[in-house]
């Protein structure tokens, strides 16, 4: 069936194209869709299944095809993807030459149902033409007596791009007589013409010979050369003058081709060759060329081609009358090419201020005129401007209108307004001119500037750097100009103690504020000031802003041992009894850490220990506890290696060395532990040694223990002496001791004393412990009493 269908005759698929031009006013619209020229076969454009809202399927069982009114397949259609693709490399040039947007028609035809959709495919203009001079040299032959400002025209060159991408600038090689000015024509093309900048001496420079390069304005740029010849001549009096500057002539659009446009008329006084005139078009575009042609005997212009009012409405033609002397004179053509149906009437401005202050009502914008060429009720016309606008048109005599403002105009509102005067005839039918001008509304300062935020917290880790670019502040104005450009400062403290100028400094120029020293979070955790920011109008207008300094904390300090208190010629020792149960309370570590958060998260942790596996430590709380019950192979002697760390990145530490010694009773006297560590084998001698004593002294307890009884009923007596007695108060200790399991105070299975012999130096040697009963108390003469605890409670300290 779809073979049948490709085979059908021609005939029939032009009656398709008809029936589908008929039925195109119905069709649905797509796109516009846009490419860039040049580009190549197979280029995507777009996914038309997905525009159309179409499932891929029924693209190819529904026959969709492409269908162009030029019958030129310039793109066509993927069935299976629904993508539409450039089937030929398109040249917008070639497609539509000086035509700019340059666009593309086609449809896009679905069968079984039969529908019609609308398209246009938009190709964009490349710089892939550069400037190209008609002649490759040019000849001038310039009086060497020509005053200074005299102007020349030079041929200008073609460049088939539009728009920016088309000719911009022209420039000449360095020389010392000349500069080349470029002009704009109305349509947009630009000429050069070379100015005398020095005079000429054709005895000194007969000839100079200068390089003319044409600049466009695409990205990267192109540019064209040409060579001009300039020939010094010897002085002709008289160059050819036209009657006319400047000739305008409006010419329907449908005046047959030859027909004659204008005749231009030159006279030169001189006589003989110098007196002979021949017309040429200068500096001629592509189009003009095309379109018209100059006799170079009578003037006439006529025209080549057919106008197409469409395409091009006007056109600016120079005329150039050049004598037998090489003298010339220029006239320029403006042809208006116009609808057949009548000439539209003319706006002419007088005056026009294209600035108009924010406060100034009742301005004067713009004096204009208008005129019709026609006459009767077709040349009478009315005059208009929008009406959302702040402006008024009053008439001011006939046919003259002055454009003023209603009110006061904002430029915070609005900064520009483009005012369109629309001109209407009263003939039949009725045309109209429209004449555009865009006013500028100028800023005055009438608005201060104001903070992105009203108030700024910056934060910045502590120990920083100096200089460090802490935060930024921003402000903007709404103004324009001086009145919008904003200087930052900071403003005076109320705080006496916030020395601020040697903290914070700030950029007056961009708002960054920058910390002049390190700042340390123990000492200034958090500050505040304020900044100002003041525009440069006369008057100068501020705001102000409240900034918020946040200091981080960094793990800067280690933590800080209170208890047991490390002393350099002594550890710290503690006595663990022999029938200590598993989970005896030995001790128990405090440390603090000045830093704060996780920086002062202090946990522990037993490094080393004499006897590995019978004391642990709580990682959280710093308890030293007994991990089994003790043996009487274990030694008498410990020392433990503990650490203290914080929780920071990178960790902070601190080490603690504790000394435990073990006793089988708080009676037992125990000697000075050493101050120096010694290796195991000499601790095993000396562990022998005390076993020898201990066994010599138990012949002796008996007798020791009456002793004890005694001076427990003596300390009872003596219990409101001196200090020099040792007494326990029953029940409760008193709140300067401290429990070292956490229970409030030492139970009775725990108190215990130690007494300490004194000595001249300071110093003092652990002379005997033994528990403290209720019913006895030894009496310690010449003795001082250390009650051993973990000053945790009576310092002041948590532990974590």
């Amino acid at each position: 069936m779809e073979t049948a269908w490709m085979h059908k005759p021609r005939q029939r698929q032009v009656l398709i194209f008809f029936v589908l031009l008929s039925v195109s006013e119905a069709g649905t619209e797509l796109g516009p869709y846009s490419i860039e020229e040049e580009m190549k076969r197979g280029s995507f454009v777009a996914n038309l299944g997905k525009d159309l809202g179409v499932e891929l399927e029924k693209i190819s069982t529904r026959r969709a095809r492409i269908i162009s009114q030029e019958n030129k397949e310039h793109l066509q259609l993927n069935v299976q993807s629904g993508d539409l693709l450039i089937n030929e490399k398109l040249d917008r040039e070639e497609l539509c030459g000086s035509i700019e947007p340059c666009v593309l028609h086609f449809q896009v035809l679905m069968e079984n149902p039969l529908e019609v959709f609308q398209a246009e495919l938009r190709v964009k203009d490349i710089n892939d033409h550069s400037p190209v001079f008609s002649e490759k040299e040019m000849t001038l032959r310039i009086p060497e007596n020509s005053p200074l400002g005299s102007t020349f025209p030079l041929n200008n060159a073609l460049d088939s791009d539009v728009e920016i991408n088309n000719i911009q600038s022209y420039k000449v090689s360095s020389n010392s007589h000349f500069l080349v000015v470029t002009h704009n024509r109305s349509d947009g093309r630009k000429y050069p013409e070379l100015v005398l900048e020095k005079e000429l001496d054709r005895e000194e420079a007969p000839k100079l010979r200068l390089t003319l390069t044409a600049w466009d304005g695409g990205s990267p740029p192109r540019s064209g050369m040409a060579w001009v010849l300039i020939e010094v001549v010897d002085i002709n009096d008289n160059a050819p003058e036209f009657q006319q500057p400047t000739y305008q002539v409006q010419i329907p659009e449908n005046r047959p081709t030859g027909s004659l446009v204008v005749t231009v008329s030159a006279n030169d006084l001189d006589g003989g060759d110098n007196g002979k005139i021949l017309y040429a078009l200068s500096q001629p575009s592509e189009d003009i060329s095309k379109t018209l042609e100059v006799n170079p005997v009578t003037g006439e212009i006529r025209l080549r081609r057919e106008l197409d009012f469409e395409t091009i409405p006007s056109y600016e033609v120079d005329i150039k009358a050049t004598d037998g002397g090489g003298l010339s004179g220029k006239c320029t053509l403006l042809l208006q090419v116009v609808d057949v149906n009548d000439n539209p009437p003319e706006v002419i401005l007088s005056a026009l201020t294209s600035q108009v202050p924010e406060n100034s009502p009742d301005e004067v914008v713009a004096v204009f005129s208008v005129r019709d060429p026609d006459s009767g009720e077709n040349g009478k016309v009315i005059s208009s401007i929008q009406e959302d606008l702040p402006f008024l048109l009053k008439p001011s005599g006939k046919n003259f209108y002055t454009l003023i403002t209603k009110r006061a105009l904002d430029r915070e509102e609005r900064e520009q307004y483009t005012i369109i005067i629309t001109v209407t005839d009263l003939g039949t039918p009725r045309l109209t001119t429209q004449h555009t001008i865009t006013v500028q509304v100028s800023d005055v300062n009438d608005n201060a500037p104001a903070f992105t935020q009203t108030s700024y917290t910056l934060f910045v880790q502590e120990n920083n750097s100096p200089a460090l670019h802490i935060g930024t502040i921003s402000a903007t104005d709404s103004d324009s100009g001086s009145n919008a450009h904003i200087t930052y400062s900071l403003l005076p403290t109320h705080d006496p103690q916030l020395a601020l100028s040697s903290l914070i400094s700030i950029n007056a120029d961009n708002g960054q504020l920058f910390a002049l020293r390190a700042l340390d979070y123990e000492a200034l955790q958090t500050f505040e000031f304020r900044v100002g920011a003041t525009d440069q109008g006369s008057p100068a207008l501020s705001s102000q802003a409240l900034v918020r300094v946040l200091v981080l904390d960094a793990n800067d300090n280690a933590p800080f041992v209170l208890y047991p208190l490390q002393n350099a010629s002594a550890p710290f020792t503690e006595l663990l009894p022999r029938a200590a149960e598993p989970g005896y309370l030995v001790t128990k570590v405090v440390a603090v850490d000045r830093d704060s958060g996780q920086n002062a998260w202090l946990s522990f942790q037993l490094l080393k220990a004499t006897e590995p596996g019978l004391f642990t430590v709580w990682a959280h709380n710093g308890e030293v506890r007994t991990s089994r019950q003790l043996s009487e192979r274990d030694a008498p002697k410990h020392r433990l290696l503990l650490l203290v760390k914080d929780n920071g990145d990178p960790p902070r530490s601190a080490s603690v060395t504790l000394q435990v010694l073990v006793v089988d009773g708080f009676s037992q006297p125990y000697l000075p532990l050493p101050e120096v560590a010694r290796d195991p084998a000499q601790e095993e001698d000396e562990l022998t040694l005390y076993l020898v004593i201990a066994l010599a002294s138990v012949s002796s307890l008996f007798l020791l223990f009456v002793l004890l009884f005694v001076g427990v009923r003596l300390c009872r007596r003596a219990r409101a002496s001196s200090l020099g007695g040792c007494s326990v108060p029953e029940g409760h200790f008193p709140g300067h001791l401290v429990d070292v399991s956490g229970a409030g105070t030492l139970s009775q299975s725990y108190q215990y004393e130690v007494c300490l012999m004194g000595d001249s130096s300071g110093s003092s040697d652990l002379k005997f412990l033994q528990p403290v009963l209720p019913s006895s108390l030894p009496q310690c003469s010449g003795k001082e009493i250390v009650e051993n605890s973990t000053l945790q409670n009576s310092l002041g300290f948590n532990h974590y």
